[in-house]
């Protein structure tokens, strides 16, 4: 039973923090049990012309690739704490890492290795539950987001019917008055796919930007 326990413990340590070829593996496994989701969440980006992008939880690169293939996507960058998921994100995006239209890095939400006001929009799918402080994290991507940027955080509230009030409670309590503390606007909580029985939902938001009055 104790060998169990610790299986247990070990792949969900895994999902959060992936390592070495289980971690390789599992990020592989994401890919295929995600694809719905990441989709639709890469549809409610809207995307414009020179989009530059930012995908916080990158894993293996499957929406890096997906949004590279858009025309009017001029440069995407992934973040992720796993160095193994960054490794597959980085061969999966080789010819476009190549080209400079791609970049791969090391990094946490909490402190984005990012100037300021440099991404046009900011993705992140099942990445959210993650985040270890909340407030840090929606400060730092409002920082590192364009005027009028955009945000899509997709998470899972539930599952076969069941809804998960811990997870539903976060989003209503923390996370939607936090990016309206940090001046998101047109906050939207978007109802998607279920995928394998998760019910997913997205909350997008823009980010509000203040006009100078002249006197």
């Amino acid at each position: 039973m104790n060998f169990l326990k610790r299986m247990a413990s070990m792949i969900e340590n895994q999902y959060q923090h992936p390592k070495g070829l289980l971690g390789w593996y599992i990020g592989e496994k994401m890919i295929r049990q995600h694809k719905p989701e990441t989709i639709w969440s890469i549809s409610l980006l809207n995307l414009q012309e020179d989009e530059d992008i930012l995908e916080i939880g990158c894993g293996a690169g499957y929406a890096m690739k997906r949004l590279l293939n858009e025309p009017s996507v001029h440069k995407v960058i992934g973040l992720d704490v796993s160095k193994a998921l960054l490794h597959s994100s980085a061969i999966r995006n080789k010819k476009a890492i190549k080209k400079g239209r791609a970049q791969v890095v090391h990094g946490n939400v909490h402190q984005l290795p990012f100037n300021d006001k440099q991404f046009s929009k900011v993705l992140s799918v099942h990445s959210v539950y993650f985040w270890e402080n909340l407030p840090q994290a929606m400060s730092e991507i409002a920082r590192v987001l364009k005027p009028n940027g955009a945000v899509s955080l997709t998470l899972c509230d539930g599952k076969n019917g069941e809804s998960w009030d811990t997870v539903k409670n976060m989003i209503k309590n923390e996370l939607i008055p936090l990016m309206k503390q940090v001046e998101f606007t047109n906050i939207r909580l978007v109802k998607g796919p279920d995928s394998r029985g998760y019910h997913t939902v997205s909350i997008t938001g823009e980010l509000f930007v203040k006009m100078d009055v002249i006197e």
